[in-house]
């Protein structure tokens, strides 16, 4: 099974060799951030078509986070495009970050269409360095289909306990790793190179759900599940929440 899955990777980054030379000249990675946006902001309106009803289940309780004054103070990490926005409480006040500041053009159209929340500015940093942010200041931290492309999940759970309040609670809704043994995650291990390449670091075979489960949480609430999507190699997820 390892010297098959070996030969197909090999010629799929046989097939994918001019993203490699892209990648190789320096010349991927400025395309990569360029172009992300754009297909991001097709994919999150086919993905929260097919996933509103789990969002709103997710997104169900915010309230019942919300500070002694009775606002919500929520952080989105990877925030994109902003298609979480509209599954957020009226009056939450919610501040973006992102790494790549491409998206802010999107943001700023997604921000315009949700006059129910009030926004902070749009912080542009990766989620394993949130300086910008005050300790303990957050009631909410969110992150959707992000945990599969950072660096360091460890830092990113560490960063978002030091800015939640106690009491406070991360959400998040990712795809993850398909159970060994199964076509799909054969066809994951196959592809993960170049879709790694392909789409600013993700990767298909993460198994997220062990980050949070070692993460320092008091209460973790998470299940998983297998989202109604057209990409068979998404499917997998696990969605839920977590308490400081």
């Amino acid at each position: 099974m390892a010297l098959t899955i070996f030969i197909l990777r090999l010629a799929v980054c046989i097939l994918a060799f001019p993203v490699y030379l892209l990648d190789f000249l320096g010349l991927w990675n400025w395309i990569c951030k360029k172009s992300l946006p754009y297909f991001l902001a097709r994919f999150t309106v086919m993905y929260n078509e097919r996933m509103a009803s789990k969002k709103q289940e997710l997104f169900s309780n915010l309230q019942e986070f919300a500070g002694p004054s009775g606002k919500l103070s929520l952080l989105e990490l990877g925030c994109g495009t902003g298609p979480n926005f509209k599954f957020y409480p009226p009056g939450c006040r919610v501040t973006c970050i992102d790494p790549n500041p491409n998206f802010e053009k999107f943001l700023i159209k997604s921000i315009a269409e949700n006059r129910h929340l009030q926004f902070e500015p749009f912080l542009v940093a990766a989620g394993e360095d949130l300086h910008q942010v005050a300790d303990d200041s957050m009631d909410v931290v969110v992150c959707t289909l992000v945990l599969c492309s950072v660096k360091n999940q460890e830092r990113i759970l560490q960063e978002v306990c030091r800015v939640l309040r106690p009491g406070g609670a991360f959400y998040f809704m990712e795809h993850v790793a398909a159970k060994p043994s199964t076509w799909n995650y054969f066809w994951q291990q196959v592809l993960t190179p170049v879709w790694y390449l392909l789409f600013d670091g993700c990767n298909l075979t993460r198994e997220s759900w062990k980050a949070l489960e070692w993460a320092r949480f008091s209460k973790l609430k998470l299940q998983h599940l297998q989202a109604p999507l057209s990409w068979e190699l998404l499917r997998p997820h696990i969605y839920g929440y977590a308490v400081k």
